[in-house]
């Protein structure tokens, strides 16, 4: 079996360099989530394998997932490696155990209370990013970060980032660890696709100017981006989120959408037909093209991939290196995917076009 290369990127401003295929563990766990492509311990342990004999070093996981049995899978395989070659990512915000009103949220109380615990379950003394997985209305955002830096600080976590925030939250924290004189935020982990850019409007430019690196989650946006569907064809309820979900629309979510709102959609059958044109092109596959787009957004890090199967891993982590898309490829996908240029973002993105300086770059968009 050919053995595939794998690039690295810093993440972010840090000094760490991480694989630019992160190996996503949400589908880790069995017996907890009803959801037919979670998988058990063993086949979990053998994407993980092969994901480190294919070169990655990043695995990203959450609490939240399979309340603690993602944490715990990839606990029990971290224990048999090297810890020192892998750069372990995990989250909290979310609550674990309902049964307790205060372990949800930001709050100085729940995060070092879930970083011990995420500690335990992942069988390690440190944890080298811990993200926040949500923006808290309820705890003030100084709290949260002092918070994280306490934890840099006494050699809990190496660093820390941010998740599913909207741009003037990101901004505010930037401006605020600036204030308070913090360790810096590193990443933004953001659901980022062909069906979902509505962040480069605020949160990458955000990104762009102060040198945090994105993280991408549902790069594939729940299979819909992988060529497997057929139009006006009901997805297999075993086989995918999608079809999971389509069995009753009203659990559809961000990483699982409804099948509807895709199936009538002319714009994105036409997305589908250049991305299978673009693969053809390549010698490559749909998911790889799709991979591939964000990786070559100068935003990007690390794209955050789930895998279920040995196949799945391999053909995602060929889009990593060894190709590219050509300009004109990049923009026929920018064009085909949807994104509305609303006000004034398209203004800006105008009237910025011609007034380019590199020894400006934070003002730049």
């Amino acid at each position: 079996m050919t053995t595939a290369k794998v690039a690295y990127n810093y993440l972010g401003r840090s000094g760490v360099q991480v694989s630019n295929i992160c190996l996503g563990t949400m589908t880790f766990g069995d017996g907890v989530m009803p959801i037919p492509t979670q998988l058990n311990e063993e086949m979990s342990h053998k994407l993980m394998d092969r994901y480190f004999e294919l070169g990655g070093n990043f695995l990203d996981t959450a609490n939240v997932y399979g309340l603690g049995a993602s944490e715990r899978v990839v606990g029990n395989w971290l224990k048999k490696k090297d810890r020192s070659s892998i750069v372990l990512a995990t989250k909290c915000r979310f609550h674990v155990d309902r049964s307790n009103i205060n372990k949800v949220g930001l709050s100085r109380r729940h995060i070092i209370e879930s970083c011990e615990e995420s500690l335990e379950r992942l069988q390690t003394n440190y944890i080298d990013l811990l993200q926040s997985h949500a923006w808290d209305n309820a705890t003030p955002i100084e709290e949260t970060l002092r918070t994280f830096d306490d934890l840099v600080r006494c050699g809990k976590i190496r660093y820390f980032g941010v998740s599913n925030v909207c741009g003037w939250q990101l901004q505010k924290i930037v401006d605020k660890i600036e204030m308070m004189g913090l360790n810096s935020c590193v990443s933004l982990q953001q659901q980022y696709n062909l069906l979902a850019r509505q962040s480069e409007f605020e949160e990458f430019m955000v990104c762009a100017n102060e040198g945090i690196g994105v993280l991408p989650w549902s790069p594939l946006k729940g299979g819909l981006l992988t060529g497997k569907f057929e139009r006006n064809k009901t997805p297999d309820a075993k086989g995918s989120r999608i079809g999971f979900v389509h069995q009753d629309e009203s659990k559809a979510m961000q990483a699982a959408p409804a099948w509807s709102q895709y199936n009538d959609d002319d714009n994105y059958w036409k997305l589908m037909d250049a991305m299978k044109d673009i693969a053809t092109n390549h010698g490559k596959t749909v998911p790889q093209v799709s991979l591939r787009w964000l990786l070559q957004k100068d935003v990007v890090c690390s794209v955050i991939i789930g895998a279920t199967s040995l196949k799945q891993l391999e053909d995602n982590m060929g889009a990593s290196t060894g190709w590219e898309l050509s300009d004109e490829e990049m923009t026929r996908l920018n064009e085909a995917s949807p994104r509305v240029n609303l006000y004034p973002y398209e203004m800006i993105w105008r009237a910025g076009n011609n007034r380019i300086n590199p020894f400006n770059r934070s003002n730049n968009v």
